[in-house]
């Protein structure tokens, strides 16, 4: 069983290479830095739905019907 072409034995030895190289506090360290990204980014994603697509004006809205006044008649 492999990973395209490439065998488990194969993966363990180029992790166990990325650790001796590294270290593992400095990959820790990365992996914490990588995931308050993901978050971060998710956070300023989810933020963009909850705002309105289209500002409201400020100030006072007049919502008024046009109605005919009608005169009262004239007495002679």
């Amino acid at each position: 069983m492999g990973f395209g072409g490439i065998s488990i034995w194969q993966l363990v030895i180029v992790l166990l290479i990325v650790v001796m190289l590294f270290g593992t506090k400095r990959l820790k360290g990365l992996g914490s830095d990588l995931g308050d990204a993901i978050k971060g980014f998710k956070k300023s994603m989810g933020n963009e739905d909850d705002k309105p697509s289209v500002e409201e004006p400020k100030g006072q809205t007049i919502d008024a019907q046009a109605r005919k006044v009608e005169e009262p008649a004239k007495k002679d």
